[in-house]
């Protein structure tokens, strides 16, 4: 088991129990998943991009990704119907509390001039969605293998009912926010 996943059972747990006032340790808001997600739109022209995207996330998440593809043709983008468009891969277990270990302690102190995330990005049922401007803030990703700089985007799914719960969960696993 990881180390965040036992922290979490000791530590976090018992705090939103008392915080929230559960009756049963069940009540307890959980992370459910994380989904890293990369789009790029530059595959409508160079699809080699697609290749060396699907690489970067494997080295980061330590799982194969899926390619996405587009659902409907949009003319104006020059995208078909079915074409690659993005990856994304969707962690959970002790992979997912790794990377998000991995991201907390060692990637996002990283990144340059960081003050905090932002607390104002939740989505209303408790999910937490994070934008990262470049995969380089990954100490797995070797800097003269990339071709180009990408961001990506990490949503953080969790069983929370409410966006007070879900960021005192996050609190807990030691997310900085900025608010």
């Amino acid at each position: 088991m990881t180390r965040l996943k036992d922290f979490y059972k000791s530590e976090i747990t018992p705090a939103l129990q008392k915080r929230f006032n559960y009756k049963n340790i069940m009540q307890t808001p959980r992370l459910e998943k994380v989904v890293i997600n990369i789009g790029l739109g530059e595959a409508i022209q160079n699809p080699k991009a697609i290749d060396s995207a699907v690489e970067d996330i494997m080295t980061i998440a330590g799982q194969k990704p899926v390619v996405t593809r587009a659902k409907r043709s949009i003319a104006a983008f020059k995208v078909r119907a079915g074409m690659p468009i993005g990856a994304k891969v969707t962690l959970r277990g002790d992979r997912m509390y790794e990377f998000v270990d991995r991201l907390l302690n060692v990637a996002l102190p990283r990144v340059r001039d960081f003050q905090g995330v932002s607390g104002k990005s939740f989505d209303g049922r408790g999910n937490y969605s994070l934008g990262i401007k470049e995969q380089l803030i990954f100490p797995e990703i070797n800097y003269d293998k990339i071709d180009k700089i990408r961001g990506m985007d990490v949503v953080f799914v969790t069983t929370a009912r409410t966006d007070e719960e879900a960021k005192e969960l996050l609190k807990g696993f030691g997310m900085p926010f900025r608010d």
